[in-house]
């Protein structure tokens, strides 16, 4: 079996667009909380509030991705190259923002180009694999996230600890969106052939009135919780919380890019892997198995703040198992949501699908900056509640598995 799966070229080339433009994120993503608010001098909760506002935008953008991803004078590609241009402005409006107002206002820019982005080129995926391939495919594009942000994140650490230029981090994260755009306007054709001929309006109706796709979106509404406290809450905790050799002075930068560095490379390697080991199980059940590796993870980060010796090893040891957590969820979930779709209506379900990564994104930040700004007893019992929440996970999963199940039956025997 070949290490790579066989894909058609233009999943390729956006999987490649995808790594440049992560890239520049990596160069911002794990270092925005830390500057803003240790050099521009704001709260973590006003941070996780200006990140938290990117969800405001990027409902309606996930609204607009997936309505004109379906159409038929916008289609995926149209849409992709919208959403390129938005995220370019949105990294350089960060480059200069100076307080709390200019720093909501490029998070919205955030929220919206990505809202954008997401329910398109997760339906160019779609619509240029079969079902067998789906998993492997969404698989590649999400490593292809991952190492370009693992990249950017070492880039970014080294560019931080021989000039301290922060500001310099959002430019090339602008830039890297242009690029990507240039990929898109040469490389990726339009891949919707069949055209939603309902309405919009009625499309998204249709995708609101199927209640396994509700079901499922509580869960992943909660796993996109999780997800957004690696990006947030997590790069602030091990800088502000964490004991070294017994101080209160957290894990220098450079032991956090190191951190995260693993982190993302470990995802770059299991990814693939996980995908092909999983690929014979029910995409429900997968993800109950990832809700597993959540739970044992925050058990993990709870470890590396209360631990006064060996912190370093917790906080790897950690960062491993919610890299597993993360491979076995991204795939799943897309190929889970293109499974209840139907063909003409990819679009707006995969905008659905994506509005939980808006909800996340609403939630989460602002809840992990209040916990960060209590006491070391409160930022510390934050990880066992996140623990303690994913049991809820699991159990509307189940309940999702078993109505797919009697779905799949009733099918059959139709």
């Amino acid at each position: 079996m070949s290490f790579l799966p066989r894909l058609q070229r233009q999943v390729w080339l956006l999987a490649f667009g995808r790594l440049l433009s992560q890239i520049g994120t990596g160069f911002t993503l794990f270092y925005a909380p830390i500057f803003f608010v240790n050099q521009v001098g704001l709260s973590a909760t006003a941070v996780g509030l200006g990140i938290g506002s990117a969800s405001i935008s990027g409902i309606i953008g996930r609204a607009l991705g997936g309505s004109f991803a379906d159409s038929k004078f916008w289609g995926r590609r149209r849409t992709l190259l919208l959403s390129a241009a938005i995220s370019a402005i949105a990294s350089f409006s960060l480059a200069v923002a100076y307080n709390f107002p200019t720093f909501v206002l490029g998070n919205l820019l955030v929220g919206l180009g990505t809202g954008i982005y997401w329910p398109a080129t997760e339906a160019v995926v779609a619509d240029l694999t079969t079902p067998d391939q789906r998993n492997e495919a969404y698989s590649i594009t999400r490593l292809c996230d991952s190492l370009g942000l693992g990249i950017g994140v070492v880039l970014g650490g080294a560019l931080i600890s021989s000039t301290g230029l922060y500001r310099l981090l959002f430019v090339i994260d602008g830039i890297s969106f242009i690029v990507f755009l240039g990929v898109i306007y040469f490389a990726i054709a339009e891949t919707n052939r069949t055209f939603s001929k309902e309405s919009q309006l009625s499309g998204w109706k249709i995708a609101l009135s199927d209640r396994r796709l509700l079901i499922y979106a509580i869960a992943n509404t909660m796993f996109t919780t999780y997800i957004v406290q690696i990006d947030s809450a997590l790069p602030l905790y091990f800088s502000n919380f964490v004991r070294v050799n017994g101080a209160d002075r957290g894990f220098e930068p450079s032991t956090i890019s190191a951190l995260f560095t693993w982190h993302l490379a470990l995802s770059v390697l299991v990814q693939l892997p996980i995908a092909r080991i999983l690929n014979r199980w029910r995409r429900s059940q997968v993800l109950i198995i990832s809700a597993t590796f959540w739970s044992a993870g925050f058990l993990l980060i709870w470890l590396t703040g209360v631990s006064t010796q060996g912190n370093l090893v917790w906080a790897a040891i950690a960062l491993s198992v919610l890299a597993c957590a993360i491979v076995t969820y991204t795939p799943s979930a897309s190929s889970l949501v293109v499974e209840l779709a139907p063909e003409s209506l990819r679009g707006v379900y995969l905008g659905i699908n994506s509005q939980c990564w808006a909800a996340g994104y609403l939630i989460g930040p602002p809840l992990g900056g209040w916990a960060l700004d209590q006491t070391r007893t409160i930022a510390n019992g934050y990880w066992l509640v996140l623990m303690g929440s994913v049991a809820i996970a699991v159990g509307i999963l189940r309940s999702l598995d078993t109505m797919m199940i009697r779905n799949s039956e009733n099918s059959s025997t139709n």
